[in-house]
């Protein structure tokens, strides 16, 4: 079972990725006359979502629910931020290396193609969404009903056979 202190460490470091996430989408933009420093966010962002990825699995790999076999509750219980965080992720991999692309090539002047322009638009919304509900799912996943059994475990199962 997560015990508070850890979860609250967990939710700490899960808080602090998604915020340098956003940090960086919100100011990478600033620094597009020096690409080896926007290189280097880029890198660094992709893989604090990765151990956002990580840290979420090891999250659904502690609670009773999955110990219990019932893998298929916890897909249904939190697909959309599966789907969605896998999303995201391949939307930031594309656009940093479209990105860093044009700008190896001319860093002084802005290339911003119509292509480009669509997947950063697609990108920033998929971030919006990914924190929410990237957030939402570390919240919710510290119920304690997922780490031991209970009425509502019993109750999901025999709906999830219906």
């Amino acid at each position: 079972m997560l015990q508070t202190s850890n979860y609250s460490l967990v939710l700490s470091l899960q808080f602090l990725l998604l915020a340098y996430d956003l940090f960086v989408n919100a100011f990478s933009e600033l620094l597009r006359v020096a690409p080896v420093v926007q290189l280097v966010l880029f890198i660094i962002q992709d893989i604090a979502v990765l151990f956002n990825i990580i840290i979420i699995f090891l999250m659904f790999f502690n609670t009773f629910v999955f110990q219990a076999g019932l893998v298929s509750l916890l897909f249904r219980k939190f697909k959309g931020t599966i789907v969605l965080t896998a999303a995201y992720f391949t939307l930031s991999v594309s656009f940093h290396v479209w990105v860093m692309n044009l700008r190896w090539r001319s860093s002084s002047s802005s290339l911003w193609t119509s292509g480009l322009q669509v997947l950063f638009v697609l990108q920033r919304l998929a971030a919006v969404l990914y924190c929410y509900f990237y957030k939402r799912t570390a919240l919710r996943l510290g119920d304690p009903r997922f780490y031991r059994d209970s009425v509502w475990l019993r109750q999901e199962l025999l709906q999830g056979r219906r």
